[in-house]
């Protein structure tokens, strides 16, 4: 630095050192997706499209050779593999000529049962939020359900799982903020809803501007600006029940704070998974978070609201059972909630790291991109964490 040169402020330092990190970023985008190609879900061989469809091998066989239902790509090995379209297609077809089985191949919510609204929450950074709800949103729509991730992080980590890099792709009231906002440029929530390259997911992306929620609310409160019948932490609620009709499973991607964002998650919930890593630290930090929620649940009860949940769970994760202080945290909090911590836990795992270093799940790693005992490891234990919830999402149903 010369010395007529003045020294770089502290504001002008953030904002040179944001602008690199997002032409970085940018950068390694056209490198993993060029401008030209579309990021797309990976094809699935016969023997996944069995299990996630239920309909034996040799009948997927016996349909491609006789030239019905959709047509799978072959392999140089001659292995066929089939699109996430195609597998849908599949299930449609197996529907209509089962019908006493349609259930079975076409699981979408019937008449009667409601929409299921789950929250990943907890304020404590690290937690595994997002990576939670990406997996969860991605198991979900590969089983067949019709899938809205909702990103509600100004941090967008969700978004960018999902192939849009938020200051870039997400343009001025596009995120959920567009469809909470106060005033007349409120969008209707199915403007803002956006198709995704998974098929069965769409997404309704966040990026900073999500943020303008949480400074807005206090003043709009304080002036005393919202009506009775449009209670602030009801907006979320509302906005969903716009497209209801559209989806089965609703996932709510949650910040790091309970701010105004998180407690109308937890007003629009019908399930809450509260992520946890078991380390001392960040138990003693979900002790405050549940504190905090509980005073937020009062506010909203005094405000005449009412929480409609169906269960509310604890997961364990970034879980090395090889870990003895680990171990102790688990077992104190299985002692402590008993069968409010679910069973299965999601390990850590380098497969998990590698696959969000190329904003991906492990549903979506070819084969090949990380040792196949390290991501069969980790996709048993993320497959066993995901039954688990759709375990419970079908007794809400009464299917179970």
């Amino acid at each position: 630095m010369s010395l007529n040169q003045r020294p770089e402020s502290p504001e002008q330092k953030i904002m040179r050192h944001a602008g690199l990190l997002s032409g970085q970023l940018q950068s390694i985008r056209e490198r993993m997706y060029p401008p030209e190609a579309q990021k797309s879900l990976r094809r699935l061989m016969t023997h996944e499209v069995s299990k996630l469809t239920t309909i034996p091998e040799p009948t997927l066989r016996l349909l491609s050779n006789e030239g019905k239902g959709p047509v799978p790509d072959r392999l140089e090995n001659n292995y066929r593999v089939y699109t996430l379209d195609q597998v849908n297609e599949l299930r449609r077809l197996f529907a209509e000529q089962k019908p006493s089985d349609a259930l079975r191949y076409l699981p979408h919510r019937r008449k009667g049962e409601h929409l299921q609204v789950l929250g990943i929450i907890n304020f404590k950074g690290g937690s595994a939020k997002t990576t939670t709800a990406a997996h969860l949103a991605h198991y979900l729509a590969l089983h067949g359900y019709r899938v809205l991730a909702i990103d509600l992080d100004p941090q967008a980590s969700l978004s960018a799982m999902f192939g849009a890099q938020p200051e870039l792709d997400v343009g001025e009231n596009e995120t959920i903020y567009a469809a909470l906002r106060y005033g007349d440029e409120k969008r209707p929530m199915r403007e803002i809803v956006r198709k995704t390259y998974f098929p069965g997911i769409d997404l309704v992306p966040g990026n900073i501007e999500v943020m303008e929620y949480e400074h807005e609310t206090p003043h709009v409160l304080a002036n005393r600006k919202v009506s009775r019948d449009s209670i602030f932490f009801e907006s979320l609620r509302l906005a969903i029940g716009e497209v209801e009709d559209d989806y089965d499973i609703v996932v709510l991607d949650t910040p790091p704070s309970l701010g105004f964002l998180t407690l109308g998650a937890i007003y629009a919930a019908t399930g809450i998974i509260v992520t946890v890593h078991p380390a001392m630290l960040d138990v003693m930090s979900m002790s405050q978070f549940l504190l905090m929620m509980d005073g937020l649940i009062g506010t909203i009860q005094a405000e005449g609201g009412e929480l409609a949940q169906d269960f509310f769970h604890y997961l364990i994760t970034r879980h090395d059972p090889n870990d003895q202080p680990q171990a102790q945290v688990v077992s104190m909090l299985r002692h402590l909630f008993a069968e409010d911590v679910l069973a299965p836990t999601a390990v850590e795992s380098t497969a998990i790291e590698s696959a969000g270093l190329a904003k991906r799940t492990l549903y979506e790693l070819e084969s090949g991109n990380v040792a196949r005992d390290t991501l069969r490891r980790a996709r048993d234990s993320i497959d066993s964490v995901n039954d688990r919830i759709l375990d419970l999402i079908l007794q809400s149903w009464g299917r179970k």
